[in-house]
């Protein structure tokens, strides 16, 4: 047993959360520093821990043919603190995992707060250095405080990577006018009726995306060569790659049939629930940096959207991550500093549910490290053992951005060598999916040695 006392985490989010979690059960103490509610965010609005800042969505279910649904079913089968509470307070979203992000963040906070070997401290961390050779899990996310972000800066000698993240505005249900809107998820997924559809003809597509381009909008005059990530892009950015994009993404008029009326839409607007009591609405791929006056204008021009009265409105923020394959070794331990582990976000990852995958096995790491025992990683053909493998060593260092889970981090299963059994989309996935599973369930009791 290692002569330490205990184990520090410094983030209360996804992935700070998890770790903590993760620790407590090999009866090991955790002090999780989370500096809200005395130090307080731009886009943090509750002190509770694991605040979901900007969609409360978790993205697809589907275990069998998406990456990030094989990643929710694995977290699941590790006993995941983020995936039992998402579970618990899920809302209607069709075949993605979407949550009541308050009553979330409520129930992670109140589970956190009922363990005796976690401890939070609600200070701020600005310098490593102050916990000598303790082991310090930095799962700050992309809003790391200026003076820790210093502090990892002159620990690293490497220039974090920077870009921006955008928020979508949230509608009161009661104001959306059902006259003109109805109630259907795409192709009838889920319940058949999770999202409200909003629908668009030409003229009206074409005046809202010109309202768009003349808006006026945020100015971030100290950022500007910060670049956007493509999974929170902003409509702004998406109709500079050509008028008709937003109707290939998050307005597409496809697997939707309007009661009201037998005109086909020519693009539509969706909205998908935002808490248990169905009261909110956010705007599904809106994310916006136009200012908060020019929102309103605009998006009460979208049919049944004409009187809406909105609970947030979009925005933007600068969101920082460390260059993982040059600073990481295998395990998330910093190469020069090797009793700081990294997880979350500023690993690199990006969206809630990989945020929690490194969180989770940051907490599995510090505590095997902490006991002075080997950890066998996840195999690379699971969804955790790729998306940690690609941050640590297979990205390329010198073009390292932002990434989701996705099939394309794992091994190919196609054999170069036998031609006939080669697989490709639908079926390929699948086989994947049942692979990692498999692996991932023979890896799980490695973990409790």
């Amino acid at each position: 047993m290692s002569s330490l006392k205990k184990i520090n985490v410094i983030g209360g989010g996804l992935a700070g959360s998890e770790a903590a979690y993760q620790i407590s059960k090999f009866g090991i103490d955790v002090e999780l520093y989370e500096m809200r509610p005395k130090i307080k965010t731009e886009v943090h609005k509750t002190e509770f821990l694991a605040e979901l800042v900007c969609s409360n969505s978790f993205r697809s279910d589907d275990k069998e043919y998406n990456a990030v649904g094989l990643l929710h079913e694995e977290l699941r089968m590790a006993d995941s603190l983020i995936m039992k509470m998402a579970d618990l307070n899920k809302v209607p979203a069709g075949s993605a995992l979407a949550v009541d992000r308050d009553d979330f963040s409520k129930e992670v906070d109140k589970k956190i707060k009922s363990i005796e070997k976690i401890k939070i401290i609600n200070e701020e961390v600005s310098d490593l250095d102050e916990f000598k050779n303790e082991i310090v899990i930095v799962a700050t996310g992309p809003l790391t405080s200026t003076k820790l972000s210093q502090n990892i800066k002159q620990k690293t000698f490497e220039n974090s990577l920077a870009f921006y993240d955008a928020i979508a505005p949230i509608v009161y249900r009661d104001s959306i006018n059902m006259e003109i809107a109805w109630k259907q998820s795409r192709y009838d997924k889920g319940d058949g009726d999770d999202y409200i559809n909003c629908p668009l003809s030409k003229d009206q597509y074409y005046k809202f995306i010109n309202l768009i381009k003349t808006s006026p909008k945020m100015e971030f005059k100290n950022f500007e060569d910060t670049p956007f990530f493509d999974g929170c892009m902003p409509i702004e950015e998406i109709i500079r790659r050509g008028d008709e994009t937003l109707r290939y993404g998050p307005m597409k008029p496809v697997g939707l049939t309007n009661p009201h009326s037998s005109a086909e839409p020519y693009a539509i607007v969706q909205l998908r629930q935002d808490n248990k009591t169905g009261t909110l609405y956010n705007i599904v791929g809106f994310q916006t940096k136009m200012k908060h006056g020019a929102q309103k204008d605009v998006f009460k021009t979208i049919p049944g959207l004409e009187n809406a009265e909105f609970a947030r409105l979009g925005g933007l923020h600068r969101n920082t991550f460390i260059k993982s394959p040059s600073l990481l070794d295998s395990h998330l331990r910093l190469k020069s500093s090797p009793n700081i582990i990294f997880a979350g976000q500023i690993t690199g990852v990006e969206g809630y549910v990989e945020s929690a995958a490194i969180g989770l096995l940051s907490g599995l790491i510090a505590a095997s490290d902490y006991q002075n025992k080997v950890f066998h990683l996840p195999p690379e053909n699971t969804a955790h053992g790729a998306l940690l493998k690609h941050i640590t060593t297979n990205a390329n260092k010198n073009t390292f951005q932002p990434m989701n889970i996705n099939f394309g981090l794992m091994p190919d299963i196609n054999s170069p060598i036998n031609k006939k059994k080669y697989l490709k989309g639908r079926d390929k996935k699948k086989i994947q999916s049942g692979i990692a599973l498999e692996m991932f369930n023979k890896w799980l009791p490695t973990t409790l040695n």
